[in-house]
């Protein structure tokens, strides 16, 4: 059965998390890494969680905001050293859309030697993907779609696990309703909740293009999904963001709410 892997679940700029990422293992713990957080905090989650970097072949980016973006610098240089020490077999294929690729080319050449940079294009590929693509990822079908951004061109995915269930990311925006084929009656769907209805005062995550806890528990409820994965969240409310969330979205929905924190695993 496969587990979702939360290395991350904060905001852009928070401090107490890290960025929102996570990856989806399979029974043959081989992962599918979806967004890489802002730096290489990444690198020591993937260690606290026992996450082996050898069994990452397949890795997501959603977009080039630096909060999902910067970590894949790191993700190549760690994996680029084990492929030239041997310590790494076969490829590592890099999704995202096509704009997308130069960005990280760019960054990777700037910032990277040139003994990792040039793996880039031999067994690190940069693979681009548009609007409706289906591909096979550690055989599973996903299919990636354009969520509409109203600030960056962003990309989410939707995926069959093996017990026949619908597994959806659409991003770190509100759901656009011109998105709803690939989202309505999924079994699991993780959106964005910036921060509580009742705090929208304080954190105005209208004004940033994101959406309350209420906002996205009464969307899930409307697209009638079973599973709903909260996360991409202020700080402020740490040490209690669990109950508050919860009591929020609750009234709203009627399937299974999860606000997860960071290093956690869901069974999916």
């Amino acid at each position: 059965m496969e587990q979702l892997y939360v290395f991350g679940t904060g905001n852009a700029t928070v401090t107490r998390y890290y960025n929102t990422c996570f990856a989806i293992k399979n029974p043959e713990n081989q992962y599918f890494m979806v967004d890489t957080g802002g730096g290489n905090g990444i690198l020591r989650i993937l260690e606290d969680m026992q996450v082996s970097i050898p069994d990452i072949h397949h890795i997501f980016i959603t977009h080039e905001h630096t909060d999902h973006l910067l970590g894949i610098v790191w993700m190549i240089r760690v994996i680029a050293t084990r492929m030239k020490n041997g310590k790494y077999d076969g490829d590592l294929n890099i999704y995202c859309h096509e704009a997308l690729t130069e960005t990280i080319t760019t960054i990777c050449r700037l910032t990277l030697q040139g003994k990792f940079f040039k793996m880039i294009g031999d067994r690190i590929h940069l693979i681009p993907v548009h609007d409706g693509d289906k591909r096979q990822i550690l055989n599973y079908p996903v299919t990636f779609f354009d969520i509409h951004s109203t600030k960056a061109m962003q990309y989410g995915f939707t995926m069959t696990l093996e017990n026949g269930k619908q597994f959806t990311c659409c991003g770190d925006e509100p759901f656009n309703p011109l998105c709803e084929s690939y989202v309505k009656g999924s079994d699991w769907l993780t959106h964005e909740a910036f921060c509580l209805y009742s705090q929208r005062e304080q954190f105005k995550p209208y004004e940033k293009h994101h959406s309350t806890v209420k906002d996205a528990c009464e969307l899930a409820e409307s697209l009638g999904i079973k599973n709903l994965i909260l996360w991409h969240t202020e700080d402020k409310n740490k040490e209690n963001r669990e109950k508050l969330y919860r009591e929020e979205g609750t009234p709203y929905f009627t399937g299974n709410l999860f606000i997860p924190e960071d290093e956690t695993v869901i069974t999916l």
